[in-house]
């Protein structure tokens, strides 16, 4: 298994959570600041795969960018939305761990320990 990476805000609780677990769980991982190591669209994509998710699924709707950028207009295509969350990583759903080709959302953040059996 290749290391797990989570994509971590320690802002978040949920995500602090997560990071907990996986020291609880004595699991070898890295982290991802992604707030200050910002996703590029091509990482976003590959992320989304990995998730099995469509961009809107991903981001955060209850973040005030969200409204300013009116990112519920139902015109924006994928791309505009990708872009979005490239540029205001905030907007990114969080905490996200990463295995080999799989993701989870860490919502609630024992959802993560799936990537792990």
């Amino acid at each position: 298994m290749s290391t797990p990476l989570l994509w971590h805000n320690p802002r978040c609780s949920k995500s602090r959570q997560a990071l907990s677990l996986l020291e609880e769980h004595k699991v070898k991982h890295d982290v991802r600041l992604y707030l200050e190591d910002t996703p590029s669209v091509q990482e976003l994509k590959a992320l989304l795969k990995q998730l099995s998710l469509e961009p809107r699924e991903l981001i955060r709707t209850s973040e005030s960018l969200y409204k300013e950028l009116n990112l519920k207009d139902a015109s924006l295509s994928d791309q505009d939305l990708i872009q979005a969350m490239a540029d205001h990583p905030k907007l990114i759903q969080r905490p996200v761990l990463v295995v080999g080709s799989k993701a989870r959302i860490g919502r609630p953040p024992e959802e993560i320990l799936e990537l792990l059996e």
